[in-house]
């Protein structure tokens, strides 16, 4: 959990918070981030896996539909109405997870 006074601070992909919330483009919470889909050594970005705010299922949210990523928060494009039809999530073994 992050110090509610200290500023918010853009980070990359493989810095996002860890259990930090994900918000729609409204600034609703989503959920909680889980996991990271991508390729460390590639540098290469795929999705971000979150638990729901209900707390009962992990949905997919494709890198393309991540707008920011802060030390705080990572924010998306989705409208509220978009984010009951994401993606349930299945793991891929393809991709090497950055953690969670």
């Amino acid at each position: 959990m992050t110090d509610e006074n200290e500023p918010e601070i853009p980070s990359s992909w493989l810095a996002a918070p860890y259990r930090g919330p994900v918000l729609d483009n409204a600034g609703g919470v989503i959920g909680t981030a889980e996991s990271l889909e991508g390729d460390e050594q590639k540098d290469i970005f795929h999705a971000i896996i979150v638990k729901t705010k209900e707390g009962h299922d992990h949905v997919e949210v494709p890198a393309a539909r991540i707008t920011r990523i802060t030390n705080k928060a990572i924010y998306t494009d989705l409208r509220p109405s978009e984010v009951a039809a994401l993606e349930p999530y299945e793991e891929e073994p393809r991709f090497t997870l950055a953690w969670g």
